[in-house]
């Protein structure tokens, strides 16, 4: 369970891995719109990498898992450094007995 504003502005970048590269639409059409509905900032690149992705040794190619992992984390450094310092939060620690107390009238 997670908030509505609990992701709001925050940057994302969806990644997975599976099977085959048939599943590499879940991230297109479930993914990225969920974390739309949850206004997260989402960098344009997503990477899958599937059964092939692996051990292949196409590292080097402009299409290989390597470089689709370069280029989306390269997206999503750009957006991190561009954000401004969040302000920390401090939730008031209450007391356990207080807590227990208010459940009883």
């Amino acid at each position: 369970m997670i908030d509505n504003s609990a992701l709001t502005g925050k940057p994302v970048l969806i990644a997975a891995t599976g099977g085959t590269a048939r599943h590499s639409l879940v991230l297109e059409h479930a993914m990225r719109p969920l974390f739309a509905y949850l206004r997260a900032t989402v960098v344009p690149t997503a990477v899958y990498a599937a059964s092939e992705d692996w051990g292949t040794g196409g590292g080097d190619r402009a299409d290989g898992l390597a470089s689709r992992v370069a280029r989306a984390a390269g997206e999503l450094a750009g957006l991190m450094s561009h954000r401004p310092a969040a302000a920390r939060q401090v939730e008031a620690v209450i007391p356990f007995e207080r807590q227990l107390a208010a459940l009883w009238p």
